[in-house]
């Protein structure tokens, strides 16, 4: 499992192109029948993708856990962003269908993965963070999630925000994930930009139409640098980070947060005649 160390904001000022991708891009998540993941050392949160095309694949633990199983200290966000499929966690069979969320407790021994229809491909987004105690595991469809609308078309940010888990929905110890919808003809996200200095933040892209690319900004906010991301491409954000994109066309992304608290709205925001 790759790992990413954090960094000084006064570091990352220095940093070139291929710097920042090293150390913040999480490219080639979604390989085909394999769960991939990556460790960062962002409130230890764990960044991953299941493919299973073929075969059923287990969410195995990894050495530096050092636990028997993935699960033993640790809670998960799954969301669908492909075909229908099925996840069974200790025994008990959930069905997701695209954009389906499933969260998973502390405890839990065994989860699976599978395609119900291997020529349309599930492709399962996990996001976990540790957790202290256990809450029960719960499936959200996309029609259940708490929605908010946000920007108009005037500004190209015309997008729906659908939040799973959080204070309101579904509960956990420190995970808040949902999911961003940009509507035909708009192409920025998170515009205006904010930090939030009491929890990370991870992005994951989606659904960006083949050729087209998403310039994803980061840095503080008088200091911006960019990453250019293809489908399905992530990124870690530093709790000093701005987090904002603009595609080439629209997309959709998945963000997941963990640290300090559950708060939906807490964040600084940056105007945007005050960004450099």
């Amino acid at each position: 499992m790759k790992v990413i160390h954090a960094v000084h904001p006064d570091d990352f000022r220095s940093y070139q192109t291929d710097t920042i991708r090293e150390r913040f891009l999480l490219e080639n998540l979604v390989q085909r029948d394999t769960v991939n993941c990556v460790y960062t050392h962002y409130d230890r949160m764990i960044i991953g993708a299941a493919n299973p095309v073929g075969d059923t694949l287990k969410l195995g633990t990894y050495p530096n856990l050092r636990a028997d199983n993935f699960l033993d200290r640790r809670e998960i966000g799954i969301i669908n962003v492909a075909g229908s499929g099925r996840i069974v966690a200790d025994g008990k069979a959930y069905n997701l269908n695209k954009l389906d969320c499933l969260y998973i407790g502390r405890g839990t021994k065994e989860v699976t993965f599978t395609s119900h229809d291997a020529a349309n491909p599930a492709v399962f987004y996990l996001l976990s963070a540790p957790a202290h105690t256990t809450y029960p595991t719960r499936l959200m469809t996309i029609d259940e999630a708490a929605k908010v609308k946000a920007g108009s078309p005037e500004t190209a940010n015309d997008r729906t925000i659908n939040k799973y888990i959080h204070a309101d929905g579904i509960q956990s110890c420190q995970l808040v994930m949902g999911l961003t919808i940009l509507h035909g003809g708009s192409v920025w996200n998170t515009m205006p930009p904010h930090v939030h200095d009491r929890r990370m933040e991870a992005y994951f892209y989606f659904d960006i139409p083949e050729g087209q690319r998403v310039f994803h900004y980061m840095g503080e906010g008088q200091e911006t640098r960019h990453i250019l991301i293809d489908n399905y491409g992530a990124v870690a954000s530093p709790p000093w980070s701005i987090h904002s994109g603009v595609g080439t066309a629209s997309y959709s992304f998945i963000w997941g947060m963990g640290g300090e608290n559950l708060d939906y709205t807490d964040m600084d925001a940056i105007r945007i005649e005050d960004i450099r």
